[in-house]
C-alpha cells in the first residue's frame, strides 16, 4: 500500500513566503509575474525595477550641509567664504548698502565743500575790503569761524559714518536669515539705537584726537625747551612712541571693533555693548585683525589705483590742454579736474565702507557661531519662518 503524501518530521510546517500567500499560489504568481514582465507590464511595489531588472537606486540618508538662506551658509565661516560675503553684501541688496553709502559720503564732502569754499570766500572778502585798523579783528574771526566750520565738517561726517555702519550691520544681520529690506525699513529696525552709536563713534574719535594732540604736545615741549638733550629725547620718543601709540590703537581698534554691532543687533547699553565686543574679540584677536586689516588694504590700494590718475589729470592736463597759459581756462579746467576727483574719491569711499562694514557684522556673527551656536538657532528661525510660524530675533540677548 503507497501514500502519496511525503514525510515530514513533527512540528514542521511549510515555509510561508513574504506575502503570506501558500506556496502553490506564490508559485502560480511568480510564473504569471514572469509572463507579465515578458510582456513588459509588471511591476513591482517599492520603486524596484521589473523582475530580472537592477533596483533603482534608493537616496541615502546621511550628513546634509547646513542651509544657505541667504547670504551666508549657517555655520562657522571660513576666510575665503567670510571675505567672499564681504564683497556680495553690494551685490546681494545694493540700495541701502551701496546707495547709502554713496548719499552720505556725498552729503558730507558737498557740506564740507561749501561750508568751507563760503568761509574762506566770505574772509578773504572782507580781508580785501577791510581798513589797516580791522584787518586782524578781521583775520582772527575768519580762523576762528573757519576752525568752527571743520569742527561742524567733522562731526557731520562722525555722524554719517555712525549710520551707515548701523544700516550696514543690520543689512548683514538680516541678509544672513534671506532677508531684503529697503532702507526705510533698515532705519525703522535701529530706531533707538542711533544715538548709542553716533555716541560711542564720537568717544572714539575724542579720545583719539586727546591722545594723539597730547603725544604731540609732550614732543613740541621737550624740543622746544630741553635744549639738545631735550632735542634728543624728544626725536627718540616721537619714533618710538610713535610706534607705540600706533601699536595701541591697532589693538584697541581690534578689541572694540564689534561694539557697535553689539549695540545695533543686541541693542545693549554702552557700558555692557564695550564689555561684550572685547569679550567676543578675546581668543580670536589675530584672525579679526588679520582679515580687517587685509581688507582695509584692499580698499586703501584700489582707491589709490583709481584716483592716481584723475589727481595726474588734474596736476598736468592743465598744461596739455591749455598750452597758452590763460588764467581763466586754467581756473575752469583745475576745477573741472577736482570736482571729477572728489566725485570718484566718494564712490571709491562709499565702496570701501560698505566692505568694512560688512565684514565687522560677518565677524561678529561667525564669532557667535564658534562661541555660543549662534549658527543653530539662526537655523530654528529659518525653519519656523518657512514654516509660516513666527520667530524671536535669534540676535537678541532673549533668544540665546
Amino acid at each position: 500500500m503507497s501514500d502519496s503524501t511525503s514525510w515530514a518530521s513533527p512540528g514542521w510546517q511549510p515555509e510561508k513566503p513574504r506575502d503570506g500567500r501558500p506556496a502553490g499560489d506564490q508559485a502560480a504568481g511568480e510564473t504569471a509575474g514572469a509572463s507579465g514582465a515578458a510582456d513588459g507590464a509588471a511591476t513591482s511595489p517599492g520603486g524596484y525595477a521589473p523582475a530580472g531588472g537592477p533596483p533603482v537606486p534608493q537616496p541615502a540618508a546621511g550628513w546634509a550641509p547646513p542651509p544657505k538662506p541667504g547670504l551666508i551658509p549657517l555655520r562657522p565661516l571660513d576666510f575665503g567664504t567670510l571675505l567672499g560675503a564681504t564683497f556680495q553684501v553690494l551685490r546681494r541688496n545694493p540700495r541701502p548698502t551701496f546707495g547709502a553709502a554713496l548719499l552720505l559720503n556725498a552729503l558730507v564732502v558737498i557740506v564740507a565743500f561749501g561750508l568751507t569754499f563760503g568761509v574762506s570766500f566770505w574772509a578773504l572778502d572782507r580781508s580785501i575790503r577791510a581798513s589797516a585798523d580791522d584787518a586782524a579783528a578781521i583775520e582772527a574771526g575768519a580762523v576762528g569761524l573757519i576752525i568752527v566750520t571743520a569742527l561742524i565738517a567733522v562731526g557731520l561726517s562722525l555722524v554719517a559714518q555712525a549710520v551707515l555702519l548701523g544700516v550696514i550691520v543690520l543689512e548683514v544681520s538680516r541678509a544672513t536669515l534671506g532677508e531684503k529690506l529697503t532702507l526705510r525699513q533698515l532705519l525703522e529696525l535701529g530706531k533707538g539705537r542711533w544715538w548709542a552709536l553716533i555716541g560711542w563713534t564720537a568717544l572714539l574719535s575724542v579720545a583719539l584726537i586727546i591722545g594723539l594732540t597730547l603725544f604731540v604736545i609732550v614732543i613740541a615741549l621737550l624740543i622746544a625747551a630741553g635744549g639738545p638733550a631735550g632735542i634728543a629725547i624728544g626725536i627718540l620718543l616721537a619714533v618710538f612712541g610713535g610706534l607705540a601709540f600706533t601699536a595701541l590703537s591697532m589693538w584697541l581698534w581690534i578689541k572694540l571693533a564689534l561694539v557697535p554691532t553689539a549695540i545695533m543687533l543686541e541693542r545693549l547699553p554702552l557700558r555692557d555693548a564695550i564689555r561684550r565686543g572685547w569679550t567676543l574679540v578675546t581668543g580670536h584677536f589675530w584672525r579679526t585683525f588679520g582679515t580687517l586689516l587685509l581688507i582695509t588694504v584692499m580698499v586703501q590700494v584700489a582707491s589709490s589705483v583709481v584716483s592716481a590718475p584723475f589727481s595726474f589729470a588734474a596736476s598736468f592736463g592743465t598744461v596739455l590742454v591749455n598750452p597758452a597759459g590763460d588764467d581763466l581756462t586754467n581756473i575752469w579746467l583745475l576745477l573741472g579736474a577736482n570736482v571729477l576727483t572728489i566725485a570718484v574719491t566718494v564712490v571709491v569711499g562709499a565702496i570701501g565702507s560698505v566692505l568694512l562694514s560688512a565684514a565687522t557684522a560677518l565677524i561678529y556673527i561667525d564669532l557667535r557661531m564658534r562661541k555660543e551656536g549662534l549658527d543653530l538657532e539662526l537655523q530654528r528661525v529659518v525653519e519656523l519662518r518657512a514654516s509660516g510660524a513666527s520667530a524671536p530675533d535669534p540676535y537678541q540677548p532673549a533668544a540665546r
